[in-house]
């Protein structure tokens, strides 16, 4: 037979089908797992942490498209800098003014909610929020890095927001 070359066939060489993602995820595992080191120091913690990323990102796996590695790394980056700052600081009560530690408790607090409150969001919403207000892109490299059209991107954004809105206040509705 005929191979037909036409825009479906383009559009099936950019999207992912599950076989080219194992490839993929293999290709670039040993770079996600070196970068998860670098930011946790510790082989166990890297590997949950790639181990995430990749689940997450098979997740999506009808909606991403190639290259995944810049994605994958964005996100291995972010999950690493949020275990790191959910990591509890031990600090001696003896040298710490008493309003600090307030201060700084309740502001620990909001952002575990937050980040809890993140964690329940499906996938994408998630990937968009952390890059829009984690990493602070825009629009349009979130819309290039994630392989969605910009106008899909900013309706991703606004759910995640009003989803984390609605459970925050119900959180602090409940208390």
């Amino acid at each position: 037979g005929q191979v037909k070359r036409g825009h479906d066939t383009t559009k099936q060489v950019l999207n992912m089908v599950p076989e080219d993602f194992e490839r993929e995820a293999e290709l670039m595992r040993p770079m996600l797992l070196s970068a998860a080191r670098g930011y946790l120091g510790n082989a166990d913690d890297a590997e949950d942490a790639v181990q995430e990323v990749l689940v997450k990102l098979w997740s999506m796996v009808d909606t991403l498209r190639r290259p995944v590695a810049p994605l994958a790394k964005v996100l291995v980056r972010n999950f690493c800098i949020d275990r790191l700052r959910r990591r509890r600081v031990t600090v001696s009560v003896d040298e710490t003014e008493p309003q600090t530690i307030t201060a700084d408790s309740t502001d620990n607090d909001m952002f575990e909610r937050m980040m809890k409150i993140i964690d329940t969001l499906p996938a994408a919403q998630q990937v968009v929020l952390r890059l829009r207000h984690i990493d602070g892109m825009d629009m349009d490299e979130i819309a290039k890095l994630t392989g969605y059209k910009e106008a899909n991107v900013r309706k991703i954004l606004s759910r995640a927001r009003m989803a984390v809105r609605k459970h925050y206040i119900e959180e602090l509705d409940d208390e």
